[in-house]
């Protein structure tokens, strides 16, 4: 794949060769190739994932201004349609000391959250394997425009989004991670009064960053009204705060959803709260645990609770990685769990293998309680 865009950039290249001052193009390309197999480890232990993924990251940059590209190259032997070429990112970009613009497709992240989503509502997720991949792999990209301008002590971020882009849910039967034939009803239409358009105000002060936000935006993952999945506006209210104190770091995050969409076609505001804690206790050992609430005023109220938990140790001058991953509902008592082991055989090559369990009689995890899997990974970057 590197040869293959080393190719296509040989137009380019030589606009640069023997000029190095700012206004020179510069041409950077990078990216990665990884195969992933999981197989179950109940009855009848069959085959969950087995896919392979090239990806290559292209970034043209003259002066301030700059593109770039990543995009993916797939074999997916389970999910036939997940096979072939996948655009992820295409954005043109300027950036200074105090502005930075970018335009296009992009992943637009907010919050202090680790993995959960309160105001990280912009970049909905792709489930069609659920959390079988990693959780940056799963964010898809929107089409918009983000405008951000920065001083020393905060920064200000404006967002508008004509191209929206909704959850990808694993609605076929055949794919060990479906959630069921749901049909899913019809995306709202790219029309400019449909557009998403929000802002965030973020400060940088001395021992604690903290931030506010809003965003007129529609319910990403489609919510069930009468056998149909359907997109509703709604309007969200938040904010978040970071203080380090020590080996720790606390950290906190609200949001408030005003008129979403309930499963059953009730619209109310509801109000979601996280509390984060990070240790960095030395010796290589990270510990971190959230905790976020759910609350929606509506006839007898209702509160959902859902934790993580991530414990990471390196070992052997931190060529290996333990990590255990966590989620936790609280609610109705189920648990998906990823303990992976990741060993870096150079700077390049990586080999990961783990066990992801699986634990629920009820609520979010039942419709996936029998997938408990072992899985292996390597990855090369280049």
């Amino acid at each position: 794949m590197r040869r293959l865009f080393l190719n296509a950039l040989l137009w380019v290249v030589p606009v640069a060769v023997g000029a190095q001052d700012e206004d020179s193009l510069r041409v950077g390309v990078k990216g990665f190739v990884d195969t992933y197999h999981a197989v179950r480890t109940e009855s009848p232990n069959d085959w969950m994932s087995s896919r392979s993924r090239v990806r290559g990251e292209v970034t043209l940059e003259k002066g301030n201004a700059g593109a770039f590209v990543s995009a993916n190259l797939i074999h997916n032997a389970i999910l036939k349609d997940r096979s072939g070429f996948q655009l992820r990112e295409a954005y043109a970009y300027y950036s200074d000391d105090h502005w930075d613009v970018r335009a296009g497709r992009q992943i637009i992240t907010w919050g202090v959250a680790d993995a959960l989503r309160l105001t990280d509502i912009i970049s909905p997720m792709d489930y069609t394997e659920f959390l079988a991949q990693d959780y940056d792999d799963i964010r898809i990209p929107v089409g918009g425009l983000r405008l951000r301008y920065s001083r020393e002590k905060w920064s200000a971020e404006a967002v508008a989004i004509p191209v929206s882009s909704f959850f990808d849910l694993p609605t076929d039967v055949e794919n060990p991670w479906s959630v069921g034939p749901v049909p899913i009803g019809e995306e709202p239409k790219r029309r400019l009064c449909n557009m998403e358009y929000g802002g965030r105000l973020s400060f940088f002060l001395s021992g604690i960053d903290f931030s506010f936000s809003a965003l007129h935006t529609w319910n990403k993952q489609p919510v069930v009204c009468n056998g149909v999945g359907e997109y509703r506006r709604m309007t969200m209210l938040g904010g978040d705060v970071s203080v380090p104190v020590g080996k720790f770091v606390i950290r906190g995050e609200v949001a408030e959803y005003l008129d979403e969409l309930l499963s059953g076609g009730a619209r109310a505001a509801s109000t979601n709260a996280l509390v984060g804690l990070d240790w960095y206790a030395g010796n290589d050992w990270t510990l971190s645990a959230q905790y976020s609430h759910k609350y929606v005023a509506l006839g007898e109220h209702r509160n959902t609770g859902l934790s993580t938990l991530r414990i990471s140790k390196d070992l052997l001058h931190n060529t290996l990685s333990l990590q255990t991953f966590a989620y936790i509902d609280v609610t109705n008592g189920g648990v998906f769990n990823r303990l992976s082991a990741d060993y870096a055989l150079n700077d390049q090559l990586h080999a990961i293998v783990g066990y992801d369990y699986f634990h629920a009689d009820s609520g979010m995890f039942t419709v996936y309680k029998k997938n408990s899997e072992l899985f292996v990974k390597l990855k090369y970057s280049f």
